[in-house]
């Protein structure tokens, strides 16, 4: 069991870019030229690779590169009993314009879950643990699940199979929960909760649309996103460390929302009980730093200074200079490194190549070592 903890002073969200033989075998695994056994297979090796990558570069967080899924959130969400899905045709959500071709996903009745295939996902990649990597497991928040499916889209569907929001999330808290003690007891002591619910409560027009909901009752509905992120996180053993990602959504290089933390920092800052922030900084849609005043106790926060988004690599000396602006509001002993946001949030990927990929994460950990030492 690895002893070391999540977030390092050079660091990375979690999703990276699908080699084009993972492509290929997923492509022909839907198409149905390959079996399941044949595609995980291909999976397997993928893996086993980007995590010899990842130490070659000396990080020592690992992950699966989330090689295995679609999407960094809806195949979360099919693991639950009650969870269907299928193909969509013309795209389902606009980032920047342009249409992202992700599955719908719906309710078919109440949730649960039992041997979620993310365990045995997880298995495979603290397997490959050494004395210098710990493995991390990133899911989707139990807000954002929650948020998903009492959305101005959904909640209609979620009240016929429920009756109340309150029957909904209560499922929502004790699902998580049951799911925690089978990622834990499968050697999991690194969890990471992707949230883009405070991404799009940043924008005010775009939290109205997405919820359905403005005024005191969106006020209040950000209240309930925020307990049921803390009642899991008070729930866990002590000896797992959760932190959280938040962005404003990474589709194909592109974006969903816009608007600094102000808004959200005192709920999301103040008072969301995790042990670190993973924050995209990354251009000016994300505001200045001085939302991070509000931080509170001794949590730490994971500068998403440099871009997955775009292939140019960032001049070392503005980001080092944005560091320590950052250092204005949380303690430099308490800030670390990262890129925004996952190099491939789905599995089309962020327009940049491997190499470029690679790249990007070199200069991650060259200004940390330049910073911290």
């Amino acid at each position: 069991m690895s002893k070391l903890h999540t977030p390092f002073r050079y660091d990375y969200v979690g999703s990276f870019l699908r080699p084009e033989r993972l492509k290929k075998a997923r492509a022909d695994y839907e198409s149905g030229k390959i079996n399941k056994a044949e595609l995980t297979a291909v999976e397997d090796d993928c893996i086993r690779a980007l995590v010899a990558k990842v130490k070659e570069l000396g990080y020592h967080v690992i992950t699966d590169g989330e090689f295995r899924r679609s999407t960094w959130h809806l195949d979360f969400m099919w693991g639950f009993n009650g969870v269907e899905h299928r193909k969509t045709v013309d795209g389902n959500t606009t980032f920047d314009a342009e249409a992202a071709m992700i599955d719908d996903t719906y309710m078919v009745g109440k949730i649960s879950v039992k041997n979620h295939p993310f365990v045995e996902h997880f298995k495979f990649i603290k397997a490959l643990e050494d004395e210098n990597t710990v493995a991390k497991q990133t899911i989707p928040s139990p807000g954002q699940f929650y948020a998903y499916f009492t959305g101005a889209e959904l909640l209609a569907d979620t009240l016929a199979i429920y009756g109340t929001e309150e029957a909904f999330a209560d499922d929502v808290i004790k699902a998580y929960n049951e799911f925690v003690a089978e990622i834990y007891a499968a050697g999991c002591r690194n969890l990471q909760f992707d949230d883009c619910v405070w991404g799009g409560m940043v924008n005010p027009k775009l939290a109205v649309a997405l919820t359905g909901r403005s005024g005191e009752a969106l006020e209040e509905y950000k209240k309930l996103m925020l307990k049921l992120n803390n009642e899991v996180v008070a729930a866990a053993p002590e000896d797992l460390l959760i932190n959280t990602h938040v962005c404003r959504g990474n589709y194909h290089s592109t974006f969903f929302s816009s608007g600094a933390y102000d808004s959200v920092a005192d709920l999301l800052f103040g008072e969301e009980n995790v042990n670190a922030y993973y924050l995209e900084y990354d251009d000016e849609r994300s505001g200045g730093f001085a939302p991070l005043a509000k931080v509170s106790g001794d949590k730490k926060v994971v500068l998403g200074l440099v871009t997955t988004k775009t292939p140019a690599l960032e001049n070392k000396e503005l980001v080092i200079n944005r560091i320590h602006e950052a250092a204005k509001y949380v303690p430099l002993d308490r800030l670390y490194l990262s890129p925004q946001c996952g190099f491939a949030s789905c599995e089309i990927g962020n327009k940049l190549t491997e190499e470029e990929q690679w790249a990007k994460l070199k200069l991650v950990k060259e200004i940390a070592e330049e910073v911290w030492g």
